[in-house]
């Protein structure tokens, strides 16, 4: 991989805040659409969560924890609480312009990112990504090495707080316009 990725891995995480701001002031929240929202934005969240406490960055081969299911087991979780936050906008029409978004984005970041893995950790990732799917997630875990225990000391390492923080921002946005600014 060049020196500073993709451009588009370098964007998108702008990107997205600016996605995020047209979402919301094009949002039409009402209390059951935040209500689901919010459901399925948190099982995103959780699934970010777990993830980040079984990465060891450049170091390591990820298989443990999510990573027995899906490589990219981060982007679901991104792709999981943006759905949900779409939802809780209550705009169909948002959900079609985030589905597009996200794939024209995240796919060519999985793709950037896996030859670099293989790059990293040759057969050994071979073998894995041969086994495990790039996003949608096997139903069985992939056999090796799948007790490895979540790390906290990973999730704040990778400032995955953050993303808790950005949700919990972006719900009360939401409830602002739903309640003060129609």
């Amino acid at each position: 991989m060049r020196r500073g990725g993709t451009w588009i891995q370098r964007w998108r995480v702008p990107l997205g805040f600016l996605c995020a701001a047209l979402f919301i002031l094009f949002a039409r929240p009402r209390p059951v659409t935040l209500w689901i929202g919010a459901a399925i934005s948190l099982v995103g969240l959780l699934i970010r969560t777990w993830a980040s406490g079984h990465i060891r960055k450049n170091s390591a081969l990820a298989i443990s924890g999510p990573y027995a299911y899906t490589r990219n087991p981060l982007y679901l979780g991104s792709f999981i609480l943006g759905l949900g936050f779409t939802v809780g906008a209550g705009r169909w029409l948002l959900a079609v312009l985030f589905g597009v978004l996200f794939l024209g984005i995240y796919f060519p970041v999985m793709r950037v990112e896996s030859a670099t893995m293989g790059q990293y950790f040759g057969p050994e990732f071979r073998d894995y990504s041969q086994a495990v799917p790039l996003f949608f997630p096997r139903l069985t875990a992939y056999g090796k090495d799948s007790e490895t225990k979540f790390d906290p000391g990973l999730y704040m390492r990778y400032r995955e707080y953050q993303a808790a923080l950005g949700l919990v921002i972006a719900w009360g946005l939401l409830i602002v316009k739903m309640y003060f600014w129609k």
